[in-house]
């Protein structure tokens, strides 16, 4: 049943996160690690509702990959990469809250929770936008380029709104130390979208015409 396949990856993933946290900060109690789970699965837990009940094709296609899912095996190399840095960001977090390196005002942990909340909001403003945002790099049938919303604004959306998530999250656990796993996920992510692009481009029409109307990939201005 597609609810239940995302629940359980909503459980593993909370479970993996909360584990590496916890585990290498040696403690339970921690506020801001709690008000950083609660924020980010409480964003992912109402995109995956809203998924639920307004586009469950999406939700299929969010919820199918697993790894070596992807028929690149190169992409998969990205995906394991992506996650080996992604669950680093809360292994140094938590090391740092067990030694102590860091003092970072309470502030700043704030303004962390927010930008994972904006995060989440550009991710949810894509899916609403475009049905076909897959966890894979493939042509669904029926799909066709969308310009519209976040897309005009760049070509990656969703990767613009995960990194504003990453970068918010070690602000949010108090550490400055995670901020370097955090910075290494660009260029996984860079690599993964340009080669995107070029499987874009070579099979999906008019995606060349797009890369000419929207400039920009990921942030307006820059890049």
């Amino acid at each position: 049943m597609l609810l239940m396949r995302a629940f359980r990856g909503f459980v593993f993933l909370f479970v993996v996160i909360a584990g590496v946290l916890f585990g290498s900060a040696g403690t339970l109690y921690d506020g801001r690690a709690w008000a950083m789970l609660a924020v980010f699965f409480g964003c992912a837990g109402a995109i995956t509702v809203w998924l639920w009940f307004r586009d469950r094709a999406l939700l299929e296609r969010r919820v199918k990959a697993a790894p070596g899912s992807e028929p690149d095996p190169m992409q998969n190399v990205v995906q394991g990469l992506a996650g080996f840095v992604f669950l680093a960001i809360f292994a140094a977090s938590g090391f740092d809250r067990r030694f102590g390196w860091s003092q970072v005002p309470a502030a700043v942990s704030l303004a962390g929770d927010s930008m994972i909340a904006i995060g989440f909001l550009i991710v949810f403003l894509t899916f609403r936008e475009n049905t076909f945002t897959a966890s894979t790099i493939e042509i669904a049938e029926g799909q066709h380029v969308i310009d519209t919303g976040p897309y005009a604004i760049v070509r990656h959306p969703m990767y613009a709104g995960a990194l504003i998530m990453i970068a918010g999250i070690p602000l949010a656990l108090g550490s400055w130390w995670a901020l370097i796993p955090a910075a290494l996920i660009v260029p996984v992510i860079v690599w993964r979208l340009t080669r995107e692009e070029v499987y874009l481009a070579a099979n999906l029409a008019g995606y060349c015409d797009y890369q000419g109307r929207v400039r920009y990939r990921l942030a307006p201005l820059l890049w």
